[in-house]
């Protein structure tokens, strides 16, 4: 059983996985909460889905980009969980998670975060082998930049509200919007990636693994 946990942003989620299926997930808007909520929506978790903590092999954790703050306490619940447990420790990048949840198309994928102040982080990808690989580094922008760099088809997706949705519909019609149910980072896409890399002994020390730091896209230490 693989436990997933994202608190990129305000937008947290757990996962159970157990290769087979999800076994339970949660997603809920945590408003800077992080710290106390965590725990106790872990419990809820595993309490509905009957499993034990003991039942935990491995543990899948989002690494960023998103707020500072928050990924420093995923990650260092995860860690602590994994060192206490003595359990295998897999980081996943934020965007990776949008990107892997759409359909893979010839069109280039846009993947958005939140970066607070009208910014937003922004990661592209292109289709390689049925599937979508990283394009580039990661990039600090706003959605009105967004739109006037994009001159051909472009799929998109990520934390958008109503009005940045209609902003974009505007500007462009070579913007095509992912339905929002597509533009949600699902801990249960996070799960499969993380188990992936497990099964495929790629995994990462509990003590260097660090979050991808938002304003300059760099690791920082926890």
């Amino acid at each position: 059983m693989l436990l997933a946990v994202d608190t990129s942003t305000a937008q947290t989620g757990l996962a159970l996985y157990d290769e087979t299926q999800i076994v339970a997930e949660m997603i809920w808007q945590s408003r800077q909460h992080h710290t106390v909520e965590l725990a106790p929506a872990l419990m809820e978790l595993l309490k509905r889905a009957e499993v034990k903590i003991s039942d935990l092999q491995a543990l899948g954790v989002a690494i960023g980009p998103g707020s500072f703050t928050s990924l420093r306490v995923g990650l260092a619940f995860v860690k602590g969980l994994a060192l206490a447990r003595k359990l295998p420790i897999i980081g996943i990048p934020s965007l990776d998670i949008l990107a892997s949840a759409q359909p893979v198309v010839k069109m280039p994928l846009a993947c958005i975060l939140q970066a607070g102040r009208t910014r937003i982080a922004l990661g592209w990808y292109k289709a390689e082998d049925r599937q979508w690989v990283p394009h580039g580094d990661i990039k600090i922008s706003t959605v009105s930049e967004l739109a006037d760099s994009i001159d051909s088809p472009t799929l998109l997706t990520g934390e958008l509200n109503a009005e940045e949705r209609q902003r974009l519909m505007r500007k462009k019609v070579n913007i095509h919007l992912a339905p929002p149910s597509l533009c949600v980072r699902r801990p249960a896409v996070l799960a499969q990636l993380a188990w992936t890399r497990w099964q495929s002994g790629k995994l990462d020390e509990a003590a260097s693994l660090a979050p991808i730091y938002l304003h300059t896209v760099e690791s920082i230490p926890v």
